[in-house]
This record gives C-alpha cells, sequence and structure tokens, in this order.
C-alpha cells in the first residue's frame, strides 16, 4: 500500500471560461480520513482533498456542477461521496463502487443520495478485474436502476473486452480516453477499439486524463489528438473532467492548465458547451 502526491494547491487560473453549469464529470473527494477511513484493503492511500478543497477549486476554474467518482481507496463505503453529493445542494451526482454486500436497501438510498452508476476498475495497479460473475450480475442490476457503468480500463483491456462490452445492455462510461498510450499513436489497435465503440450509442468516454495519456509529460499536448478524434466519433457521448486530486499519476497536473487544455480539445464554443453542460445533464440528470 503507498501514498500518494497531493495535488497541486496552487490552482492557475484558466484563460478558458467555461459555459454556465459546466461540469467537472470526474472528481474526487478523499476523506478527510478522521471522519472517512480509507478501506482495509486500499492499494493506496491520497492526502486529504475533501469536499471544501474542492469547492475551492471549481470556483477557481468557473465550474459549477460535477460527479464524484467513488475511488477504490474507499472501497464499498460510499459514505463520503454521499456526504459531498448532500452538501452540493443538488449540483453534484455521483458514482458507486458497490460489493456483495450491496443490497436492495443500500441501492435504492444511493439512488436518493444522487448515485447514478457503478464503477469497476480493471485496471492492474488498483487489483486488476473484478469477478466477472460478480460484473454479469451487477449489470442486470444497473439495468433495473436505470444506471450506467463506469469502466477503469487499461488499454489492453479494450482489446481483450471488446465483445463483452460490445454486448453489455445498458450505458457504458470509459474513464481517461481508455489509458491508451500516446506514444503508441491513433493507430494503435487500442484506440481503434475505443473508436468503434463511439459507433454505438451505448458507449460514452471521458477526454480526461491528459497526464496518463501522454508519453511526454507536461503540458501533455500528446493526448489531445486523441481527445479530437474521440470528440469527431461521438461529441454528442462526450464528458470531461479534472480528475483532481490526480491520485497515482506519474506527473501531476495544474487543474487550471487541464481546464485550457480542454479548449484546445474542443475550440469550438458549441462543442465546449455540448460535452460540458448539455452531455453529464442528459446522463447524470441535472
Amino acid at each position: 500500500m503507498k501514498t500518494t502526491a497531493a495535488p497541486e494547491r496552487n490552482t492557475k487560473k484558466p484563460t478558458f471560461r467555461p459555459p454556465p453549469l459546466a461540469c467537472d464529470a470526474h472528481c474526487h473527494i478523499f476523506g478527510p480520513a478522521a471522519k472517512f477511513p480509507f478501506a482495509s484493503d486500499a492499494s493506496y492511500h491520497p492526502p486529504d482533498s475533501p469536499f471544501e478543497a474542492l469547492q475551492k477549486l471549481h470556483a477557481i476554474l468557473g465550474i459549477e456542477r460535477a460527479v464524484i467518482v467513488h475511488a477504490s481507496c474507499h472501497g464499498a463505503d460510499m459514505r463520503v461521496t454521499l456526504d459531498g453529493i448532500a452538501r452540493s445542494k443538488g449540483r453534484y451526482r455521483g458514482t458507486a463502487i458497490i460489493d456483495e454486500s450491496t443490497g436492495e436497501r443500500e441501492f435504492q438510498q444511493m439512488h436518493d443520495g444522487g448515485i447514478r452508476g457503478v464503477r469497476f476498475n480493471f485496471v492492474r495497479h488498483l487489483g486488476g478485474r473484478p469477478d466477472m460473475v460478480f460484473f454479469k450480475r451487477t449489470v442486470r442490476r444497473v439495468k433495473e436502476m436505470g444506471w450506467h457503468l463506469i469502466l477503469h480500463l487499461d488499454a489492453g483491456d479494450l482489446v481483450e473486452f471488446d465483445e463483452l462490452f460490445k454486448g453489455i445492455p445498458v450505458p457504458m462510461v470509459i474513464d481517461h480516453m481508455g489509458r491508451v498510450k500516446a506514444a503508441d499513436g491513433l493507430e494503435q489497435p487500442a484506440f481503434k477499439v475505443l473508436l468503434e465503440w463511439m459507433k454505438h450509442d451505448r458507449f460514452w468516454v471521458k477526454i480526461c486524463g491528459p497526464e496518463r495519456v501522454s508519453s511526454k509529460g507536461p503540458p501533455f499536448i500528446d493526448a489531445v489528438p486523441f481527445a479530437r478524434q474521440l470528440i469527431a466519433a461521438a461529441p454528442e457521448r462526450i464528458l470531461w473532467g479534472t480528475d483532481w486530486p490526480h491520485p497515482n499519476v506519474k506527473w501531476m497536473p495544474n487543474d487550471g492548465e487541464l481546464m485550457d487544455l480542454f479548449a484546445q480539445m474542443a475550440p469550438e464554443p458549441q462543442l465546449q458547451r455540448q460535452i460540458l453542460v448539455d452531455n453529464p445533464a442528459r446522463l447524470y440528470g441535472f
């Protein structure tokens, strides 16, 4: 178990100002650990990054809405995420991590609390793929709830699970552009699979995490062509988020610079509004 680096606290004020009701569709709240302890089997412990710090970040960036992505370090204990949503007064939604103990009552409590999806980690450094029997059972429950899946994948998983995911009957949101590696180019098999998925109306993708896609480091410009191709493929099913406070990254980004990088990914005002406002409002029911 490792301790991850703290986010950049001196957020630069971005040049790009997002449209009203813009949504950070991928961010986390960690702790404070004294109130919301980490799971006993957590693969990492991040520094406290509480609700108040996220609010401060969004004020600098000009963000009004958010989706709190419940992270693996908190396990299936949903209290930290539900607390943040409740304190947002309707401006936040969230996604869940569940386990075998999650029953009807818990699902309904989460739905009432603003949860609209279940996230599965396939990424190896976070413990690898889930039990696939549990995964398929959860898909049925997600469909009943009218929710969606969030899939955190390694690039190789895009190829390996291509047929399985194309057969899933609920919306799926792919985190961080599928974690493809920019150095492997736009023609790499994993990215070609991801572009193929975007022809199907159940697939969404987040054009966030350029610091995870980049092979060159800051300012992560080599991730931009991947985002642009994904936007061109299905602009109506693209989301963007900061990924604050950036757990488990090689290069710690500045969120103000990431906001400006988004404007390079989507230079047109109508696309900016679609990705930051309209798409998350449709998927999360803002």
